[in-house]
């Protein structure tokens, strides 16, 4: 379980947001102010990955508005990420996404976050990495189930909260909802006041 750990660091070949490739790309060096959001896709030119990373594409302001960094990864090469993100979308590409995609040719970094599946590609793997590198939120789906971005969302928003009040996060909780004191007392006067809710 990597939750409450550092995550593992990797420097990686990588398809930047503008299209270039660089050789150096180094996870710890990409952070945003407040953190970062690194997923795992199992193989570029496949079916439920482009609704994904779509997806992202389409929220990544929103990621990067709160300080935090969208990071793709899959154990494909740089050579095939960039020619899907140079394939327009109805002809099954994906392209000119607004994040960094690592090629894990080596599928060490797979290995190293436990979503590589029988040695073959990644599990849907998103891990949340906070500003100083803790893993603070993981999540792994089988390779037919796709993610909704707007949870990540959220959960960027449950970290930012508890890092700058230190209130916890209950149930279902979104921006601009109360936060929960960390002691019976505050737990008591929560669900007194909410219980319904839940």
């Amino acid at each position: 379980m990597l939750v409450t750990k550092q995550a593992p660091d990797f420097t990686a070949t990588t398809v930047l947001a503008d299209g270039s490739i660089v050789d150096d790309f180094k996870l710890s060096e990409n952070y945003g102010e407040k953190g970062t959001v690194l997923f795992f896709y199992p193989l570029d030119f496949t079916f439920v990955c482009p609704s994904e990373i779509i997806a992202f594409s389409h929220k990544v302001e929103e990621f990067k508005e709160r300080g935090i960094n969208v990071i793709g990864v899959s154990v494909d090469s740089q050579f095939s990420h960039f020619a899907w993100r140079e394939t327009a979308v109805e002809n099954g590409g994906i392209g000119h996404v607004n994040m960094p995609l690592v090629a894990d040719l080596t599928k060490e970094i797979s290995k190293a976050y436990d979503v590589l599946l029988d040695d073959g590609v990644a599990l849907r793997g998103s891990f949340l990495i906070d500003a100083d590198g803790t893993i603070r939120h993981a999540v792994i789906n089988d390779l037919p189930l796709g993610r909704n971005i707007d949870e990540m969302i959220r959960m960027v928003d449950t970290m930012l909260f508890t890092n700058e009040f230190g209130e916890v996060c209950p149930a279902g909780w979104v921006k601009g909802d109360e936060g929960m004191k960390e002691t019976p007392e505050g737990v008591a006067e929560y669900l007194a006041k909410h219980e319904d809710e839940l």
